[in-house]
């Protein structure tokens, strides 16, 4: 299903009701270029599963633990699996959390074989085309 998005605020919502049909232990990738809004899906996906903390972007920290119910990774400065092994990022896959990825491609290697994948591609400065 492809959604076109004009707003910030439109993929929020859409992501809101993509939260939805995810269960406990889905692992989703989000795949997109820098800027595309894969953060701010994050953000929608947060509020569908009832987090009320603030979503940030977790670059520095590999991955956010929103109380179990949500692993936020970004595996962009990540070069290859054994970094997430290494990390202990990887055994968060198997709990009854959520996990998005963003930068997935950096740790292929070591994904589960069961994946959902959203593409978020940045159409202009606004407009998002949001694959799910």
């Amino acid at each position: 299903m492809e959604i076109i998005t004009k707003s910030c605020e439109e993929t929020i919502k859409v992501a809101f009701d993509y939260a939805k049909t995810l269960r406990g232990g889905d692992v989703v990738i989000l795949d997109g270029e820098m800027g595309a809004g894969k953060t701010a899906f994050a953000k929608g996906v947060a509020k569908g599963l009832g987090v009320t903390d603030e979503i940030t972007s977790p670059t520095y920290a590999y991955m956010n633990d929103y109380d179990g119910v949500l692993y936020h990774y970004d595996c962009y400065r990540l070069s290859s699996g054994e970094d997430a092994e290494a990390l202990g990022l990887t055994d968060y896959f198997y709990l009854k959390g959520v996990c998005l990825i963003e930068w997935a491609q950096n740790i292929k290697d070591v994904l589960p074989k069961t994946l959902k994948t959203v593409k978020i591609e940045k159409i202009d400065e606004n407009t998002r085309k949001i694959t799910l």
